[in-house]
C-alpha cells in the first residue's frame, strides 16, 4: 500500500522549517544507515540526536496525529523521531536501491520499534530540484514519488527504493519510520479502503445515519481484532 497525504505540513511551517535548518551544520547520511544501505547513500542529515532535529521532529508527530487521513492509513502505535536530510546536485546526492532495516533503535529515548511503514516528508517543491525521485518498487511495478513540500508518502518498509540523483537545486525532506497497531499490511489496506468508504457516506448521509453508524462500530470491531497493542 502506498499512500500520498497532502498538506500535513503548511507552506508557512515549511517555510520555518527550511529557515531553521539552512542556519544548521549538516552530517554523512552514512551516519544512520544500515550496512547495505551506506553503500549506496549519499546524502547529508542534520545530526539526529540534535536539538534542532528533536525540535523539528517533534512538530512533524504533532503535524501527524492532526492528520486524519495519516492516522487511517497507517493506524501508528509508534512512531521513531523524524530525522532530516538533504540531496544537493553540486555533490551528486543520491541513494541507490536499498530496504530499510527491520528494527529501528533510538539512543536517545531506547525506543525500539518494528518498522511496517517507511515515511518520507518533502520539504521541497517540486520545482526547486531536478532528479530526486523517489522510486519504490512493489508487486505492481516501479512508483515514481515528487510530491509538494508539505506533503508525505507512507509505503511498506519492506519495499525496495532508492531516490534517483539530484541534478540541478537541493531535495530537502523528513524520513522516518513507524510501527503500526495492524501489522499485516493486507489487513491494514482493507481498513483503510472501508475507513475512506464510511468517511465518503458520512459526507453524503451525516455521521448519525444508521448504517453509517453500523459500518464505523464494524471498523472499530475490527480493529479490535486486529490490533496489537
Amino acid at each position: 500500500m502506498l499512500i500520498c497525504v497532502p498538506d500535513v505540513l503548511s507552506k508557512a511551517d515549511v517555510a520555518d522549517f527550511r529557515r531553521v535548518m539552512d542556519a544548521c551544520d549538516w552530517e554523512d547520511g552514512r551516519s544512520t544507515a544500515g550496512a547495505q544501505s551506506a553503500l549506496v547513500k549519499k546524502n547529508q542529515q542534520l545530526p539526529p540526536d540534535g536539538e534542532v532535529s528533536r525540535q523539528l521532529g517533534n512538530r512533524v508527530v504533532s503535524a501527524l496525529t492532526a492528520s486524519p487521513r495519516f492516522i487511517s492509513a497507517a493506524i501508528p502505535l509508534q512512531i521513531f523521531p523524524p530525522l532530516f536530510n538533504r540531496y544537493a546536485a553540486a555533490d551528486g546526492h543520491h541513494f541507490g536501491l536499498h530496504v530499510d532495516n527491520a528494527v529501528r533503535g533510538d539512543r536517545l529515548t531506547g525506543l525500539r520499534i518494528r518498522t511496517d511503514l517507511s515515511v518520507t516528508l518533502f520539504l521541497s517543491e517540486p520545482d526547486e530540484y531536478d532528479g530526486g525521485e523517489l522510486m519504490i518498487e512493489d508487486n505492481f511495478g516501479s512508483h515514481e514519488i515528487k510530491l509538494p513540500a508539505g506533503d508525505l508518502v507512507l509505503y511498506p518498509a519492506s519495499s525496495l527504493h532508492l531516490v534517483t540523483p539530484v541534478t540541478r537545486g537541493l531535495r530537502v525532506a523528513s524520513f522516518f519510520w513507524l510501527q503500526s497497531m495492524v501489522r499485516d499490511a493486507h489487513v491494514r489496506s482493507l481498513i483503510f479502503d472501508l475507513d475512506t468508504a464510511i468517511q465518503a457516506l458520512v459526507e453524503r448521509l451525516g455521521r448519525d445515519d444508521p448504517e453509517t453508524v453500523k459500518l464505523t462500530g464494524i471498523y472499530h470491531n475490527l480493529i479490535r481484532i486486529w490490533a496489537d497493542v
